[in-house]
Formats: C-alpha cells, sequence, structure tokens
C-alpha cells in the first residue's frame, strides 16, 4: 500500500511511461507497471514529471513592493538600490511578512518549493532578517527557505554594516553574503571579501556573494573570491551570484579565471532575467547584454544554476515566480539552443540549483523526497519552450496544489476540435 502512485510518466532523463510510487514522504519506487494500491493515484498520461523547482538567487525581502514609494524611471540597478533605500526605513515586519508570503503562494502554484533568499542587513533595526526568519519558518511545510545575510549597502561602505551583519547571522541566518563591487574602491571590495570568507570559515557557514555585477570588464572580484574560498578551504561552499563583469572581459584574462574557479569548486549563479534587463543600460550599440559566460563554464565544469533574483521590485518590474521563465530566456541570451544544451538549462533550474543550496534527499530516485511537479509538455524541451501549466505540485507526497490543464477548444471546419497546449502539434492526434 502506497500513499501515492504516479502513473504513465516521462522523466527529465527521457525515460517514459514508467510509474513513481511514494510512501511516507519519500520516492518508494520508480519503474514500469508498479503493482499494488495506493491512497490517491494520479495519471500524468505521459506528461513530464520532474523534481519541483529551485531558486538559489532571490530577494524575498522587496518583492511584490513595487511602486514604494515610486518608481525606478531610469531602469537602472543603481537607481533600484537608491529607490530601496529610500523605502527600507519604512518598512515594517507585518508588510515585510506579508509580501514574502505572498510571493510564496505563488512560487508553490509554479513547482517551486526551494528558494535562497537574500536579506538585506543594511538597516541597524533588522526589522527585513526579523521578517524573512519568521516567514522560513511558517513555509516551512511546502517550502525549504534559506536566508544569506546581504549588504545591500556594502560591508564596509554602509554605517554599522559589519556589526550588523554579524548580529543578522546571530540571529540564524544562514549563510554570509556580500557584495564587494559596491564598496568604496577596488580594495575596500576586496577586503570585505576576506573578511566574509573568514567569519564563514569561523561559524562553519557557506558563502554566496553578488559579485561583479556590472558592465565594468575590470571588475575582478570573483578572482579575489576563488583565491580565498581556496585559502579558507571553503570549496563547494561558495557561491557567486551574477559575475556580469564577465560578460565584458576579454578572452585572455577569463582563460586564467575560469579555472581558478574550477579550483575552488565556484557555485556560479546567473540570473538571466535581471541581467539583460540592468546590464548594458550606458551603451550605445554595439549594446552589451551582461549575463556570464554560461556556456564556457558549463563546460569546465563549474555548477551553474539560474535564480529568478526579483519579481515586482524596484530592480525588476516584471516577473511571475516562474523558474521556466527563467530557462526560456537563458535559452535565448546564452544561444543555447541544441537539445543538450536545453538539457543543461532545465538542469540549471533543478538538479544544479539543488547542489548550490546543498539540499539534502532531493532527486528523482528510490529514498529521496517525494517534491515534484507534474507539467502539461511530454519533455524538458517542451516545458522550456511552453512553459506550461503545473497540473499538479507535490510535497513531500502530497499534492499541494493543482492547475485544470489549458486547452483550447476550436469550431474550424475541416479542423481538430481542441487543442492540448501541452501536446506538439506536429504529433497531436
Amino acid at each position: 500500500m502506497f500513499d501515492l502512485i504516479i502513473k504513465n510518466a516521462n522523466l527529465p532523463d527521457g525515460r517514459k511511461g514508467v510509474d513513481i510510487a511514494v510512501t511516507g514522504g519519500k520516492i518508494a519506487a520508480i519503474e514500469a507497471n508498479i503493482a499494488g494500491e495506493a491512497s490517491e493515484t494520479i495519471d500524468a498520461t505521459n506528461r513530464l514529471v520532474s523534481t519541483s523547482f529551485v531558486d538559489p538567487h532571490f530577494h524575498m525581502d522587496a518583492t511584490l513592493s513595487l511602486g514604494l514609494p515610486r518608481m525606478n524611471t531610469s531602469g537602472t540597478l543603481l537607481e533600484g538600490i537608491a529607490l530601496w533605500g529610500e523605502l527600507r526605513p519604512m518598512l515594517t515586519k507585518e508588510a515585510l511578512v506579508e509580501r514574502a508570503l505572498a510571493y510564496c503562494d505563488l512560487a508553490v502554484s509554479q513547482g517551486l518549493l526551494h528558494i535562497r533568499t537574500h536579506v538585506d542587513t543594511s538597516d541597524p533595526r533588522l526589522v527585513t532578517a526579523e521578517a524573512m526568519l519568521e516567514v522560513k519558518e511558517r513555509v516551512a511545510p511546502y517550502i525549504d527557505l534559506q536566508t544569506v545575510a546581504f549588504p545591500q549597502d556594502g560591508y564596509y561602505r554602509a554605517a554599522d554594516g559589519v556589526k550588523s551583519l554579524e548580529r543578522a547571522l546571530d540571529m540564524g541566518v544562514d549563510i554570509v553574503g556580500g557584495i564587494p563591487h559596491f564598496e568604496r574602491t577596488m580594495q575596500d571590495g576586496a577586503a570585505s571579501v576576506e573578511a566574509l570568507c573568514r567569519i564563514a570559515a569561523d561559524r562553519g557557514l557557506p558563502v554566496d556573494m553578488h559579485c561583479d555585477e556590472t558592465d565594468d570588464p575590470m571588475s575582478r572580484h570573483i578572482e579575489t573570491l576563488a583565491a580565498e574560498t581556496v585559502r579558507f578551504g571553503l570549496q563547494g561552499r561558495v557561491a557567486g551570484s551574477h559575475l556580469t563583469s564577465m560578460h565584458s572581459m576579454d578572452n585572455y584574462y577569463v582563460s586564467k579565471l575560469i579555472p581558478l574557479m574550477a579550483e575552488a569548486e565556484i557555485n556560479v549563479i546567473p540570473n538571466p532575467l535581471i541581467n539583460i534587463m540592468l546590464q548594458g543600460r550606458h551603451d550605445t550599440y554595439p549594446k552589451r547584454r551582461g549575463m556570464t559566460r554560461v556556456r564556457e563554464l558549463m563546460a569546465a565544469g563549474l555548477n551553474v544554476s539560474f535564480g529568478h533574483d526579483c519579481v515586482m521590485d524596484p530592480w525588476y518590474s516584471m516577473g511571475s515566480g516562474d523558474m521556466l521563465e527563467v530557462g526560456h530566456m537563458a535559452i535565448h541570451v546564452a544561444q543555447m539552443s541544441g537539445v543538450e544544451d536545453k538539457k543543461q538549462i532545465f538542469d540549471a533550474l533543478t538538479v544544479n540549483s539543488a547542489k548550490t543550496m546543498g539540499l539534502q534527499n532531493y532527486g528523482l530516485s528510490v529514498g529521496c523526497n517525494a517534491d515534484l511537479v507534474m507539467l502539461q509538455a511530454e519533455d524538458v524541451l517542451e516545458a522550456l519552450r511552453l512553459k506550461p501549466t503545473r497540473l499538479a505540485v507535490i510535497r513531500r507526497g502530497k499534492v499541494i496544489a493543482r492547475t485544470e490543464p489549458k486547452i483550447s477548444h476550436l469550431q474550424l471546419d475541416g479542423r481538430p476540435g481542441m487543442i492540448d497546449a501541452g501536446r506538439n502539434p506536429t504529433t497531436r492526434n
């Protein structure tokens, strides 16, 4: 007797028409024609069933604050930071919690059940940290939420920035963050990387830094981050987020940099939607788009995962909580349109991001947590093309969200009467 059986599922690795059985919140079997009864049975009808989506880079304290206190008229990163600075003194714990919970509802509907959020520690009140830690506790039954102590205004640049970050960690924030390119000088940026990696080593914590989020090819803090990672023995526990300056660096320097990053086992987190929206704003033409060198980093064996970063906040007025939207954009910007390319992009939304976050028991094999999403698509290629409906979202073997499939009914002489949005139109019956 199983708690749940999903029948006739297509899997991301290409297997088709298999069954998935769940007991006690864990995957108990994955094979064809599983015998036995279950409390609930779902027929996937040869649709894709994947592990739930993972977002390793988000700003939940700012989400859904679009228009507060005003709009970002220039659309630039720096105006977004300035806007957030205007809003920050007005923030209340109650409003922060309410907006974050509303976003988490949206995330669940999209099959997004694992999120790492950066928490601004620049305000000594630390109302953001207090609020996000409450949200983490409240959503724990359905979302794995990690928090990063993020000194938005600079670890050294902000008044009380050093003390505030340490206090946030003392409160229980999980990860050490940083923003070296926003310090007053390159030297201060490098010093902040060293100091923050030392804190992480002393406390036994991971590191996740906003790093070189700029068009300036001379912003090279990722080199320092890689060196300090090795120095403090943090290999595999450090993430460099954004890394947009690599888009503008010359190839010779990058040919040295990427092996250094690989030696340090840096996790790389590009944010395609935000990177291409905010970077290159000062260019005329030719115009840079600003996303880091995804293909080259993957080819070198680095773990690359994609973040959504923002939804309706001072930096980005768009967003839907849909990680497939992130992957869809990555395909275009990275020009990774081949079949194997797209499979790598899908992995960057799931298994790679789970590795970045250090998630335990994540995966689609026996013994893993039954955190799954069934999509109205037949395979990962179609999922990335269509950004399809999430027909069922499953957390620890329990369905926590359902959506009706998108079906169009046509009235055209001599043509089919129905279109299932998740079936390839060239092969439908």
